[in-house]
Parts: structure tokens; sequence; C-alpha cells
């Protein structure tokens, strides 16, 4: 016998099962007790065969599985637990006395087989687990099985983005939030070829690490893998007139307009018939999935990606056009996603992008709850301009309101003070006037601030000297709006000392008519945008909830109405806020339970999932109905899981809720400064238990060590001025 042994460091294990746990809960369940069993199906590389496997493990399972190339003999799947000649009747009763039997791709099963799994299935005395592909051709005898309502059956949807990060921070090590969209995006649930493009990248040298982090980033071309390949072979293999050159025109263009000047419309029909392109109403092409233009762009040789590259100057259109977007969605206090694929396509390549547009998209970001993303956003933004002030604020928000300590960030001289660059505190005596768009339902984190007299910005570069009427307020700097008549904007001022509570933002908008971005020097080459002036929130403010003073974070947030409210402390924000804003306020100064929920809807309508979270967990704290109170704390949880990693005061009792009481005991003490030691010997534990609570807390609560533990325990609750 010949024993081959490999090297431990290239062995391929299996990242760590992660996320499905309520499908694994529902799976367990089909196959426990007196239940018949259940049916998983999905496309390839769903994740399917380890969902199951995990399901069974530790159970008394026999396990069969269909082969494509066994299609031909009878009963060959089960080869191995019936005799060489056996009846479908004598295979029935053989098999009655198996308790539970997983046939995986059974899409591939011969027809005896299949007609083996549907007579096991209508007798009943075998739980069944069944595994399917979606897509492929299927035997009657089991498609029957759901169709019939013999078992039921569980589609599998995508794992949803925060379960794909944590599955690669389990199995990949962790990469930052601009790698997790980009790798979802191409994926799109293919678990597959999400571990192969990992593995990919890693050999060819492509990761590398994010400055001051111990997460890795992917800039570049996708690997063309084996699976990549047999994903876009029905691409790379169009032979018909003009397809190929449709598709890698669209591959490095879109999205196009479907007209005969652009593109091949016999061709574009041909594609759009076999669902490789997708026409929308008005009359704009893409590829129709998104790993489509990557891979096409792969294969392309380096002198046919030349020609077919956007120019320098279309690259700028498209890029301006997206920031506009943006800015107009933030304005309009409504940030629901906002399709803004050139931006992500210029990261994505490791081209790069200019400062203001990161900038606006980390802000956009920030607004949403997505603050790993602002942050990717933001340290995109300085690799260009290292010295760009609304970057680095940008950078400071997303971090503060997550709880992590922020590389090179300078505190406050005091409460009211905030310092957006290091040694460059904003000038105090400005005075402060909001210019909103005359439709804005209110006016709140998206309200555009300019000094109060001075005209709309015009004709500045960004990265200049701070033009006139450049300097943002902060996102809690809100007053009411009063509307302005037909065609006219409404304009809202705020008074004070704006040097003790806002950061400036130098990168203004260089507006050409009506506010919109002006053109770019004719002779650039580099895709330069302009971001309109849009608010900010107080760093200070942030910088100090994460590090538990709630008294300096309300001093820093005296200006800042809704700030304040987020804090706890709605008396501040009396009269001085509108729309949902406001009504978030009042609902929480009254402790009104039921309007703090109205008021949490509304806001994860507009997209605002951050402050829709914080307000559930207000609610859940003032109902006095207990029903009412579990409600929107689950809610508030379900929200806050997908803020990436918020850790904000009004969340704080949210996730420690999270945690066993045992556990949020020890963390309480570790946050307080006790060692493992003195936790052991004042709660009568072993160091060990002590460190194994620790270790789980830190899992749940998304923490590294015990120094991220002061901004999670619950702080005192805020007392209104």
């Amino acid at each position: 016998m010949t024993t081959f042994e490999r090297d431990a460091k290239t062995l391929e294990l299996p990242w760590p099962f992660t996320g499905r746990e309520d499908e694994l809960e529902l799976v367990r369940g089909a196959v426990a007790g007196g239940r018949q069993g259940i049916v998983v199906t999905g496309p390839a590389g769903r994740g399917k065969t380890r969902l199951v496997t995990e399901a069974v493990r530790g159970t008394d399972c026999a396990r069969v599985a269909g082969t494509p190339d066994t299609h031909g003999l009878p009963f060959a799947a089960f080869a191995h637990l019936l005799p060489e000649t056996v009846s479908l009747h004598r295979a029935v009763h053989l098999l009655s006395s198996v308790r539970l039997l997983l046939v995986d791709d059974a899409h591939l099963l011969d027809d005896a087989s299949a007609a083996l799994v549907h007579q096991l299935a209508v007798h009943g005395r075998t739980r069944l687990l069944v595994v399917a592909t979606e897509g492929a051709r299927t035997p009657g005898a089991i498609s029957r099985l759901w169709t019939a309502e013999l078992l039921p059956r569980l589609a599998l949807e995508p794992l949803p983005r925060e379960e794909t990060a944590r599955l690669l921070a389990a199995g990949a090590g962790g990469p930052e939030a601009l790698t997790v969209n980009r790798l979802y995006r191409l994926c799109q649930g293919d678990l597959r070829l999400l571990r192969e493009l990992v593995d990919a990248v890693r050999e060819r040298g492509l990761l590398r690490r994010v400055p001051d982090s111990a997460e890795w980033e992917w800039r570049g071309p996708v690997p063309l893998t084996a699976t990549v390949r047999e994903r876009v072979a029905h691409l790379l293999d169009r032979t018909g007139p003009g397809e190929r050159e449709t598709l890698d025109r669209l591959a490095f263009g879109e999205p196009l307009p479907a007209d005969a000047d652009t593109l091949d419309l016999a061709a574009l029909e041909a594609l759009e018939a076999d669902g490789l392109v997708h026409v929308d109403e008005h009359g704009t092409v893409r590829l129709a999935h998104p790993l489509h233009g990557p891979a096409l762009r792969a294969a392309a040789g380096r002198l046919r990606a030349r020609r077919l590259a956007r120019t320098p100057s279309d690259r700028t259109a498209a890029l301006e056009t997206e920031t506009a977007g943006l800015t107009r969605a933030i304005a309009e206090s409504d940030v629901r996603a906002v399709p803004a694929p050139v931006g992500e396509w210029l990261v994505d390549e490791g081209t790069g992008i200019p400062a203001p547009h990161a900038a606006v998209r980390a802000r956009f970001a920030r607004l949403r709850g997505q603050l790993r993303e602002a942050a990717a956003w933001a340290r995109e933004g300085l690799r260009s301009t290292p010295d760009d002030r609304p970057c680095r604020c940008e950078l400071t928000l997303a971090t503060a309101q997550s709880g992590t300590p922020v590389p090179g960030a300078t505190q406050a001289e005091g409460p009211g003070s905030v310092v957006t660059q290091a040694g460059d505190p904003e000038p105090a005596g400005v005075q402060w006037s909001a210019s909103v768009p005359r439709d804005a339902q209110a006016e709140g984190p998206g309200s555009v601030l300019t000094r109060a007299g001075d005209p709309e910005p015009a004709g500045g570069r960004a990265g200049d000297s701070e033009p006139v009427g450049a300097r943002a307020g902060a996102d809690g700097g809100r007053a009411a709006v009063s509307p302005g008549g037909p065609g006219e904007r409404g304009s809202a001022v705020l008074r004070g000392n704006a040097g003790d509570h806002r950061p400036s933002d130098p990168a203004a908008p260089s507006a050409g008519p009506a506010g919109r971005p002006a053109p770019p020097a004719a002779d650039s080459d580099a895709p330069r945008v302009t971001a309109p002036t849009v608010p900010s929130a107080g760093a200070a403010t942030w910088r100090a909830a994460a590090r538990g003073d709630l008294e300096a974070a309300l001093g820093a947030a005296e200006e800042d109405p809704y700030e304040a409210v987020r804090l706890g402390a709605p008396d501040r924000a009396v009269g001085r806020l509108t729309g949902v804003f406001a009504a978030h306020a009042e609902a929480l100064a009254r402790s009104d339970g039921p309007g703090l929920d109205r008021a949490a809807q509304a806001l994860e309508e507009r997209g605002f999932l951050l402050f829709a979270a914080e307000a559930y967990a207000q609610a859940a704290g003032a109902h006095r109905d207990p029903s009412a109170a579990r409600t929107a704390r689950t809610r508030a949880v379900a929200l806050a899981r997908r803020c990436q990693g918020a850790r904000t005061p009004a969340l704080s009792g949210l996730v420690l809720g999270e945690l066993t009481a045992r556990q949020r005991q020890i963390v309480t003490l570790a946050a307080a400064g006790l060692s493992n030691r003195q936790i052991a010997e004042k709660l009568t534990l072993s160091i060990r238990t002590v460190g194994n609570h620790l270790y789980s807390a830190y899992a749940r609560l998304g923490a590294s060590d015990r120094d991220a533990l002061p901004c999670l325990v619950e702080l005192p609750e805020a007392q209104p001025a």
C-alpha cells in the first residue's frame, strides 16, 4: 500500500459554517421526532450540501448521492446499501429500517433510485433529507416529492450581505467592506465561487492589508478561475454576428443607450432573448449579471481593452452624474439605495476615485448605517488626497460610531470643540444657513448648509482653498424648514458658535447653473468631480460617545438637535426639527412607545437604518406593554445587525441584551477594568470560565478584545437640559 502525504500548509479545509441559523433549525426540526423529512433546493453553489451536513452532524444517518456518470445504472446511488440485484419492492422493504436517509444531488439520480426515494416518502417509515439543484433536469419522481406535497420544500435563498461578511471574516481572515461588497455582487450567493475567488486572489498576490487595520482588500481584475469560466462560458462562446463585440462594448462601457450608433441592434436582440443583457424602460442596456462585465474584461486582450475602455472624459462625466444623484438623495433626506456602479468599478479595478466623490459616497453610506463601508470609501478618498478633510471627517465619524479608535485622530480640546484634522480646529463665529430643495420632506441629515447670506458657491475646484459658502454643518444641525414659493428654495437659519460644534468641509461644490456640478477642465485626463456641500455630524460628539462620556457628547452636540435625540436628550431638540426627525424627538420626549415605533418605521423607509434601529431601541424601553417592547427590541436588533458594527449609546443596552445574564455580568466587570482573575474572585468562578465567557461575548458583540468593551456597556441615561 502506498501512502501519499501532503504538506499541511496546502491542505484546503472547509470554511467554518456561518449563517443560515434559521434554515439550520428548520432542517433539524424537519428530520426530528415524528416528521417525515424535507427537500432542500437551490442553484449550484448555494451551500445546500453544507447546510444538510451540519443538520445531521452527530446523528445516525445513511447517505446516498446521485452522480452524472451512473445515470443508466439502476439503484446506482444505493449500491452500498442494497444487494447487487434487487426489485423496487424489495429495496423499499430493506430501507424501511433506516431512520434517516440523506439524498444529495437528487437531480442526478437514475430513474430506479428516484422511484425508490419517492416510494420511501410515500410509505413514511424513513425520514428523508433530499437535496436537489434548481435549474437542472430533475427526475419526475423527485420533483413530485414537493409538488405532490409528500415533503415540505426549503428553497434556499442567497446568503444575505451581512452573513456573507461574517462568512468571509470567519473563513478568509476579514476583508474590508468594499471587498465584501465586490465579492457579494460577483458571486450572487454562489458560495463555491466565493471561496474560489478568495483563494485565487490570495494565491496571485492580489490581497493587501488596509493601513492601520487587520483587514485586507482586493483591487484589480477578476481571476478567470475554472468556476468563473464555467459561469461565463455562455458569454465567451457566443459566435453570432456582432454578439461578442456587443458584449465587450457593454463590459467596458455599460450602461449604454440601445441605438444603432452605439450597439449592433440585431446582436442586442439575440442577447436579450437569451437573457444575457437587460434593457430598461429608458432604452439603457446593461449586462444581466454583475460577474459578466469583470469576466469579459479579464478575458479581453490588452489591445482590445485599450480600444474599448472609456476615455477619461467619459469616466469623469459618469462619475459626476453619480455624485449628483447621491447628493440629491442626501439633500432630500431619502438615502435608499441609489445605483452608482461607475465609482464601484473604478475602485474595484484599482483605478482610484477623486476625494470629493469618495466623501459623498462615505456620507451616503454612513447615513444608511453602513459604517464599515463609509470608512472604506473615506479611505479610498484619502489615498488620492491624503489631506482631504471631508474624507478624514467621514472616517472619524464612521469609526467613532462603530466604537473603534480613530487612527491619528486628535482629541477635542473640550466638549464643544471639533477637530477634523490634527491641529486644525474649526474657526468660531460663523453663522449658518441651510439651503434645501423646496420639495424636501424635512430638514434632517441631508440638508445642505452654507453660510447665511452667502451666494451658492461657484467656480471652485475640489481640493483647492475653501470657496465662499462651502462649509458644511452637522448632521444634527437642523432647524425648521420654511418652504419657498414655486421655483424657490426653502431655507433655515441656524445661529450659534459654529466653531464649537461643526467640522469644516473644504470640498464644497464647484456649482454650475441651478447648483449642478460644473464640468471639469478640458485638459484633465483623470476623473475629477466636485462634491456638493452636505452636512456632517460633529466628530467630537461621537468620539466622546465612543469613550462612554455622554455628558461631553451632549455638550459637543449642543447645536446639533438630532444628535441630541440620538443620545437620549430630546428636550434639547424641541421646535428645532421637522418631519420624521421631529416626530422621533417628540415621541422620545413623551416616552411614547408607539410613536417611536412609527418614527422608526418612517426612518427605515427612508433608508436611515441606524437611526431607525436607535428609535426602535428607545421604543423598547418606552413601551409599557411587554409584548410591544419585545417586538421593538427584535426590530432594533435586526436593523442593528445590518449597520456593520454600529455601537452608539442607544444601542448599548441592545447589544448587551444579546448576551446571557452571566456574560452581561462578566462583560460589565471587564469594561470597568477588572482583570480575569479579579472577575473570577468576585464571582467565585475559575479564570478559565471567565475567559470562555468573554470569548463568547466578543463573538456576539463583534468586539476584538476588552479594549472595545467600554463603548458597549450600558451608559447612564441622558438628562435633558
